[in-house]
C-alpha cells in the first residue's frame, strides 16, 4: 500500500492540477447554462402581478390565461396551471399549481450541486496536489544529493501551485451557487405570491351566494 502511494506521490502534482483545469472547465459550462435558464425567467413581476389581480376582479378568467401564456416567467406558468383546473375547485388548483413550481424548481436546479460541489472541494484538491508536489520536491532532493533552502523553496513554491489554482476554482463556484439559489429563492416567493393571488380570486368566489 505504501509503494503505491508513495509511486502516486512521485508523480507529483501534475494530475492534480489537470483535474482541477477540467472542473474549472465544467464549472463555466454549469455558469453559462444556469445564466442562460435564469436569464429567460425576464419580464416585470409587478405588472404581471397587476394584470393578473385586475383579471380576475374583472372575472375575466381567460384574460388571465392569456397573460399567463404571453409571459415568460417562471411565475406566470405556475398559476397558469392553476388557471386552467379552475373548473376543478380550490384544492385541486392548489395541488396543480404546488405540482407545477416542482416541476420548475427540479428544471432550475439543474446542474447546481456541480458548482457547489466544486466550491467546496476544489480547495481540498488543491492542498492534495500541493502534498503530492512536496513530497516529490523533497524525494527529488533526497536522490540529487542537492541541499540549501533555495533548493527546498523553489520545490515548496512550486508544489503550493496546487492550492492556489484550487482557491481560484472554488471561488467563482461558490459565488455563481450562491447567486443562483437566491434567485431560485427570488422565484419561489414571487410564485407564491401569485398563486395567492389566484387562490385568494377562487375562495372569493367559493363564498358568494
Amino acid at each position: 500500500m505504501n509503494e503505491i502511494f508513495m509511486h502516486l506521490a512521485l508523480t507529483g502534482d501534475t494530475w492534480v492540477l489537470v483535474v482541477l483545469v477540467l472542473a474549472s472547465v465544467v464549472s463555466i459550462g454549469v455558469m453559462f447554462d444556469r445564466a442562460m435558464a435564469f436569464g429567460k425567467n425576464r419580464g416585470d413581476f409587478t405588472s404581471l402581478m397587476e394584470g393578473f389581480a385586475q383579471c380576475l376582479e374583472n372575472k375575466d378568467v381567460d384574460a388571465a390565461v392569456a397573460l399567463a401564456e404571453q409571459s415568460p416567467r417562471v411565475e406566470a406558468r405556475v398559476a397558469l396551471a392553476g388557471l386552467k383546473g379552475f373548473h376543478k375547485g380550490l384544492a385541486s388548483v392548489e395541488e396543480m399549481m404546488a405540482c407545477r413550481w416542482l416541476r420548475e424548481k427540479k428544471d432550475l436546479e439543474r446542474f447546481l450541486i456541480v458548482l457547489g460541489t466544486l466550491g467546496n472541494n476544489a480547495p481540498f484538491i488543491g492542498l492534495f496536489g500541493t502534498v503530492l508536489g512536496i513530497i516529490k520536491a523533497f524525494n527529488d532532493l533526497a536522490v540529487t544529493g542537492q541541499s540549501g533552502v533555495s533548493v527546498v523553496m523553489a520545490g515548496v513554491s512550486s508544489a503550493l501551485i496546487a492550492t492556489a489554482f484550487g482557491i481560484l476554482v472554488a471561488i467563482p463556484a461558490v459565488a455563481a451557487n450562491n447567486y443562483f439559489v437566491t434567485r431560485l429563492k427570488d422565484i419561489q416567493t414571487d410564485s407564491d405570491i401569485l398563486s395567492r393571488v389566484v387562490l385568494s380570486y377562487l375562495k372569493e368566489e367559493r363564498v358568494r351566494p
